[in-house]
């Protein structure tokens, strides 16, 4: 396989690790937080989590340090697009209670 081809492949598997990495924190923390049981949410979703970027990591670095690199530059741009999505959602949810604070 074309070398600049498996790079780029493996920054896009390391987008959608992270994405799901990152994006399975927020969707936990979201649910983990109203849950009755919080501490099996975290446990349970970290778990998870890892395990999928571990074994992620794994395959596509095997023996190739450059696919590694390339994953882990994903994975941190995944880390960048979710915090900002998600802070983007957090803040209109805020500005919408001190809104409806104020009308009260």
């Amino acid at each position: 396989m074309n070398e600049n081809l498996s790079l780029a492949l493996s920054l896009v598997a390391g987008i959608m690790l992270g994405a799901i990495f990152f994006g399975g924190l927020w969707w936990t923390v979201r649910k983990g937080v109203s849950s009755k049981q919080p501490a099996l949410w975290f446990l349970v979703s970290f778990l998870m989590r890892m395990s999928i970027a571990m074994a992620g990591f794994y395959f596509i670095g095997r023996e190739h340090w450059e696919r590694l690199l390339a994953c882990l530059l994903g994975f941190i741009i995944a880390r960048l697009v979710v915090t900002r999505l998600t802070r983007a959602s957090g803040e209109k949810q805020n500005r919408s209670e001190k809104e409806a604070g104020h009308a009260s």
